[in-house]
C-alpha cells in the first residue's frame, strides 16, 4: 500500500511546501483540497495547473485526489452538481491526479430511496466524463451514508467502474460497521482509505496516529488480508480544528505507525 495525506492537514500551505513535507517524511502522494481558500481549486487558469502539476513531479510525490465538496445527494437541481464534479474532473484530469471525492449529503428529512436514487442519476450522469479523463468519482462514507453498506446503495444502481467509493474509518466507524464488513461492501468499488485517528464518539480532535480509539489495526489487517494494495490517506482535519497540534510535527511518527501495520498485517 501507497501513504498520502491530506492538506486539509496543512490549510492555506503552498503547493511547493506541501510537496516538501511529503518528500521529506516519505509520503508516496498528497490529497489535495479543492476549496477556493486554498491553493488548489477549479478557478486555477491553465497556466496554474501546469504549475501545480509541475511541482509534485519534480519532488516525486504523486497528486493521488482532488478532495471536493459537491453532494451528490443532495436535493435541489441536477445541473448544477453535474457541472461542479465536472469541473473537479477537468482539474483532477489536469493535474494527473487519479481521484475526485464527493459528499453524498443527503436530506435526512427526506425518504432514503430518494436520496439514493439522486445520488446515483448524477453520479452516473458524470461517469462518462470521468472515464475520457482517466479519473475515477469517489463517493466518500460520510454524512447521510456514513458506512459501506449505505454507499453500495448507490453504487449498485450506478453500474460503472468510473464511480467508486472512498472509505474514510471514522465514518464507518461512527456507524458503527466492522471494518471487515466495510471492506466486504466496498471491495469492488475501493478507490483509497482515508485514515485518522480521534479520542471518541464525542470528541473527533484530530489525534496523532495511534493516539486514538479508531480500528486502524484492524482496517489494514483487513485490507492486507484481501491483498488490497490501494492508497492510505491520512486525513488530519486540522481546517475544522484549529487547536489540534501542527500535521508536520506528525508526519513523520504517522508515517511510522502506518509503517509498523502495515508489518503487522503482513
Amino acid at each position: 500500500m501507497k501513504l498520502a495525506f491530506s492538506t486539509l492537514g496543512v490549510p492555506g500551505v503552498p503547493v511547493p511546501d506541501v510537496v516538501r513535507l511529503a518528500a521529506a517524511h516519505g509520503y508516496h502522494g498528497v490529497e489535495l483540497r479543492a476549496h477556493p481558500e486554498e491553493p488548489v481549486h477549479p478557478g486555477l487558469g491553465a497556466g496554474e495547473r501546469a504549475e501545480v502539476a509541475a511541482a509534485f513531479e519534480a519532488g516525486g510525490v504523486e497528486i493521488l485526489g482532488l478532495a471536493g465538496y459537491a453532494r451528490v445527494a443532495a436535493p435541489g437541481d441536477d445541473a448544477a452538481v453535474v457541472r461542479e464534479i465536472r469541473e473537479l474532473l477537468r482539474l483532477a484530469g489536469d493535474l494527473g491526479a487519479s481521484f475526485v471525492r464527493v459528499f453524498p449529503g443527503a436530506d435526512p428529512h427526506r425518504p432514503q430511496q430518494e436520496g439514493d436514487a439522486v445520488a446515483a442519476r448524477r453520479l452516473a450522469a458524470v461517469a462518462g466524463y470521468g472515464a475520457d479523463l482517466g479519473v475515477r468519482v469517489l463517493l466518500e462514507t460520510h454524512d447521510s451514508h456514513r458506512t459501506g453498506a449505505d454507499v453500495l446503495r448507490v453504487l449498485g444502481p450506478v453500474g460503472h467502474r468510473q464511480v467508486g467509493a472512498l472509505w474514510d474509518v471514522m465514518h464507518t466507524w461512527l456507524g458503527g460497521e466492522q471494518p471487515s464488513d466495510t471492506f466486504a461492501a466496498l471491495s469492488p468499488y475501493l478507490g483509497y482509505v482515508q485514515v485518522k485517528d480521534i479520542a471518541s464518539a464525542d470528541d473527533t480532535t484530530p489525534l496523532p496516529l495511534g493516539a486514538g480509539v479508531l480500528p486502524l489495526a484492524e482496517c489494514v489487517e483487513v485490507l492486507a488480508r484481501h491483498g488490497w494494495d490501494g492508497w492510505l490517506c491520512w486525513e488530519y482535519e486540522k481546517r475544522w480544528y484549529e487547536t489540534a497540534a501542527p500535521l508536520p510535527d506528525l508526519l513523520g511518527p504517522g508515517r511510522e505507525h502506518l509503517g509498523r501495520l502495515l508489518t503487522e498485517s503482513a
